[in-house]
């Protein structure tokens, strides 16, 4: 099969498509035939070993010291099952499933092996274009507002970082729980923010965060450029900072109105978000969608943080 493979941190050119063989489905793991995976920003961070500020030793240890031991990156995917193990009944060959992989990673590839559980159906009338895309922002979105947050209808929240993956799957989810919404944006990509829901757009190409005057009941940092001190400058008396890009100092040092973390990826949630695709009540954004062999070029439209949404893959 093919597969984008990195053997070394670096830069995007470092990813090389090789065969692989086949892998085969163990107990309770199902094997999908990929159809689309996504390059997010998560892979183009290990990809890269830029992690989060502070993570890297820790980081190197957990994914790899000089390069990352999976070598096959990618955690997202949309597809085909195509066989299953030992076990698995809830699924068969030929169902479309849709899902996360974990740490395993492994979904740049024609083919990957996951748990059975966290290969969940996609829905008849959602693409598997719109199923690849919706669920790392959306994960992370859903997490954070809805979990972390527990968003009421009528708050205010102001989304930092709104034409991104995540940031487009918030400004949408926070209007979909009922939220008075604010994205910050560059100039072009304002118009889009608005048409997701965003009742007021922040250009921040001209106006910094430390100007505004307004206040929020919940303020999402889906960047990495705003600390607890200047995040908590823009929340309401009693609103809640939430800081998706946390590093490590934020991360130990989050208490009282300050949460950070990295989302978990559950079945349920998937299922959630892919309903809500289905009935049009979420959009997901595609900045472009390019064939496994153009991977490389996928990665630099990542690491140039100017992509709108997902950057798409098709083995």
């Amino acid at each position: 099969m093919k597969a984008a493979v990195v053997k070394r941190y670096g830069a995007p050119d470092v990813v090389r498509l090789v065969e692989l063989p086949v892998p085969e489905p163990r107990a309770g793991q199902v094997r999908v035939r990929v159809a689309v995976t996504a390059v997010t920003a998560g892979d183009a961070r290990i990809r890269g070993a830029r992690f989060p500020k502070g993570f890297g030793p820790l980081a190197r240890l957990m994914f790899g010291v000089r390069g990352p031991r999976r070598k096959v990156l990618g955690n997202v995917f949309s597809g085909t099952v195509d066989a299953v193990g030992a076990g698995v009944t809830d699924l068969s060959p030929g169902d479309e499933v849709c899902g996360m992989t974990g740490p395993g990673m492994g979904a740049h590839a024609e083919y990957v092996v996951v748990a059975a559980a966290q290969a969940v159906p996609k829905p008849a009338g959602v693409s598997h274009e719109d199923a690849a895309g919706v669920l790392f922002g959306g994960t992370t979105a859903l997490f954070f507002l809805r979990d972390e947050a527990t968003l009421k209808p009528g708050a205010s929240v102001l989304v930092n970082g709104a034409s991104g993956a995540v940031g487009t799957n918030a400004v949408q989810l926070a209007g979909h729980f009922g939220a008075r919404v604010t994205g910050v944006a560059s100039t072009p990509n304002l118009d889009l923010v608005t048409e997701l829901g965003a009742e007021h757009t922040v250009d921040y190409t001209s106006t910094g965060l430390a100007s505004l005057t307004d206040r929020f009941d919940v303020v999402l940092d889906t960047v990495g450029n705003l600390s607890p001190a200047s995040g908590r400058r823009l929340l309401n008396d009693g609103g809640v900072l939430l800081l998706a890009a946390a590093g490590l100092w934020e991360l130990i040092t989050a208490r009282g109105n300050v949460r950070a973390g990295a989302a978990p990826e559950r079945p349920e949630d998937f299922a959630f978000l892919l309903e809500l695709v289905a009935e049009g009540a979420l959009t997901s954004v595609t900045d472009r969608i390019v064939p496994i062999e153009e991977i490389v070029a996928a990665y630099r439209r990542v690491d140039s943080g100017r992509k709108v949404g997902n950057v798409l893959v098709r083995p």
